[in-house]
């Protein structure tokens, strides 16, 4: 009797669980849906006070339109390059400083680590002022160098912690044993130690990219040259004084995250694991 009722518990809390994750799907999809629909609407339907969630007539035209009415493939080619850029850098330079207060001893060493997680706490529109203004000292201001530069340096902190974690759930044996083997920290370090820490090198790498190809804020400040333009910045030519252009402005808004869903995809299995090592305690 005792089993029968404690299974039967199991089987309402597991259902309860099943339809509390689907509730929490839907919430976070019904945002999407409801941009791809509009998306498909005429202006005048979007507008209509007789409006429907499901457009009356669906107009796969507009997804096709927006690469005419606005540079596009210019803006993703922007975007790319600022996402990828900032993230080769901050993986490039979070490396070898992760590994350094993972692994060695030196004054200080406490201080940076308590500065690098301080300066998360500084969003760029808190320093929007000062931005600008290093940045046009080194004439940077209409530049997607300066928007590299910048949004490598708003994600190192983040990369350095996480990629500390990581190292530091690794054993130092394998190291001792490379040592032993002829190899020196450096050789260590590519040959045992990065093919160990892929799932957070690969976590670091995804995070890092996400938050540059979704920075609008500087992006914003620093660029005035329309063929220069992100993603994010560009596809605002569909907002105008009078009116917005909802329908192109979902669509393009649906394109560009498409780049973040296929790299979350390709690397989603080392997620997880990743996330777990940058958690560990040092």
């Amino acid at each position: 009797m005792n089993n029968h009722t404690r299974g039967t518990k199991h089987v309402i809390l597991r259902v309860l669980l099943y339809l509390f994750v689907i509730l929490v799907v839907l919430v976070t999809l019904y945002p999407y849906f409801v941009m791809f629909t509009t998306a498909a609407k005429s202006r005048a339907e979007i507008y209509s006070t007789d409006g429907t969630l499901l457009p009356i007539h669906w107009l796969w035209q507009n997804f096709k339109d927006i690469w005419t009415l606005a540079p596009l493939s210019r803006y993703f080619i922007n975007s790319l390059i600022v996402a990828g850029g900032s993230t080769l850098i901050a993986i490039i330079c979070g490396i070898p400083a992760a590994y350094a207060l993972a692994r060695m001893k030196f004054k200080g060493k406490k201080i940076f680590l308590g500065i690098v997680i301080i300066s998360q706490m500084f969003a760029p529109v808190v320093l929007l002022v000062g931005i600008y203004k290093i940045m046009s000292t080194f004439g940077m201001t209409d530049s997607l160098v300066g928007l590299v530069f910048i949004n490598a340096a708003f994600n190192q902190a983040f990369a350095i912690w996480l990629l500390r974690g990581t190292f530091i759930s690794i054993s130092p044996e394998m190291e001792q044993a490379a040592t032993v083997d002829g190899c020196g920290k450096v050789s260590a370090l590519i040959r045992i130690l990065l093919p160990v820490a892929a799932p957070g090198i690969v976590t670091a790498l995804i995070f890092v990219f996400i938050n540059a190809w979704n920075e609008y804020t500087v992006a914003l400040t620093l660029i005035s040259t329309d063929v220069l333009k992100p993603l994010t910045v560009g596809i605002t030519i569909f907002n105008g004084y009078n009116m917005v252009e909802w329908q192109y402005l979902f669509a393009s808004s649906l394109f560009a995250t498409v780049p973040v869903i296929i790299l979350f995809v390709l690397i989603e299995k080392h997620l997880v694991g990743g996330l777990t090592s940058g958690g560990v305690k040092g």
